[in-house]
């Protein structure tokens, strides 16, 4: 097992990382003083692969567990079915001394870690990632939210779990178009803060795609590593935190346009990337190269590179409302070369991305 820490003071806590670590999750509970009494919250799917496992091991390890099961899928990550955790929680007596653990993908860990952030105004919450690019991304950092129709991620809560727990053998359950969307968020770390985990993840292709856990532990604590610091350095995106939304900005966009649901998170943060190292070579602070690189990493992976047919205006309102717009004006984070990247205001966004629509169409 490997292990690293997000150090945010009395608020800091340890990610646990391995093959087969599911067994330990009792332990690593009680490592952080965990509630006796939680409500592991989990959809149907992840439920039938790992439900009746984590509930023996909970009981065994003298917690108290309930299940709260809500719907598979980004369509419903909403107002409406956080309230069904909230009824759940308020006819089962929870109170302040209960913790809640997200079992399950990003949808789950986000609206499971708001749930937390909000009944009776703040009760702990701990990770179980069960997907790639939960494990390397959303677990990782406090960010919780549910989406709106007009925008993905506007209702929300930055609040840190107690512990995240990694076992990379649940990857063997997920579909092969979910794992591609893990890598999406993967390279986006090699692409902004690491030119060296970049190549890595070019030479390394053939073991992540069969799953080797040498591979997949490696890539994940990198990527997790990565996203610590940063979260150290700015918990509550202010500044240098901006730079984890490359290709998100765009990729959101995509989400909110075509349904939630129609491309997966990690399909339409791909689509961004694409779009955003394009638009980093039309401002000279990437090279034709780097866009080829990027793309060619991701295409490796069976992620999708071009923009679904929404027209230029479409994009640029939903763009419009994304959350790094600063008044009024479109940021973006671009790459500076591989391994590098800076948020940057667009002066001219409908020439530009009129261009890029025009070339990857």
């Amino acid at each position: 097992m490997e292990s690293l820490t997000v150090g945010l003071g009395e608020r800091s806590y340890p990610i646990w990382i391995g093959e087969g670590i599911l067994d330990r999750l009792a332990e690593a509970l009680d490592a952080v003083a965990f509630p006796r009494r939680v409500a592991v919250v989990t959809n149907p799917t992840v439920f039938g692969h790992y439900g009746e496992r984590v509930l023996r091991l909970l009981e065994g390890g003298g917690y108290r567990p309930t299940v709260i099961e809500l719907p598979d899928g980004e369509q419903y990550k909403t107002l409406q079915y956080l309230e069904k955790i909230y009824d759940s929680l308020l006819t089962g007596g929870f109170d302040r001394h209960s913790g809640l653990l997200a079992l399950g993908g990003g949808v789950i860990g986000d609206m499971t870690g708001f749930a937390a952030a909000t009944y009776v105004r703040g009760i702990p919450f701990a990770q179980i990632p069960t997907t790639l690019l939960s494990q390397v991304d959303s677990s990782v950092g406090g960010k919780t939210a549910v989406n709106h129709p007009l925008g993905k991620n506007m209702i929300g809560a930055f609040y840190q779990p107690r512990h995240v727990h990694i076992d990379v053998a649940t990857l063997k359950t997920l579909p092969a178009r979910e794992f591609a969307a893990g890598m999406a968020e993967v390279i986006k770390y090699g692409v902004i803060r690491d030119r060296e985990f970049f190549a890595w993840l070019a030479k390394h292709r053939t073991e992540l795609l069969e799953l080797r856990p040498d591979a997949l532990i490696y890539a994940v604590k990198s990527s997790c590593q990565i996203k610590a610091d940063v979260v150290e350095e700015d918990e509550k995106e202010s500044s240098v935190r901006a730079i984890l939304n490359f290709g998100h900005t765009f990729g959101h966009a995509v989400e909110t346009l075509s349904g939630y649901g129609a491309y997966s998170h990690g399909e339409a943060v791909a689509i961004g990337m694409g779009v955003a190292a394009e638009l980093s070579r039309l401002l000279g602070f990437g090279s034709e190269a780097d866009v080829d690189q990027i793309r060619s990493l991701m295409s490796g992976f069976d992620l999708p590179l071009d923009p679904p047919a929404h027209s230029l205006d479409a994009y640029l309102a939903a763009m419009g409302r994304d959350k790094k717009v600063h008044d009024g004006k479109l940021r973006f984070v671009l790459n500076h070369g591989i391994g590098d990247c800076g948020l940057h205001d667009i002066a001219e966004p409908q020439r530009l991305f009129s261009q890029i629509l025009s070339q990857t169409r």
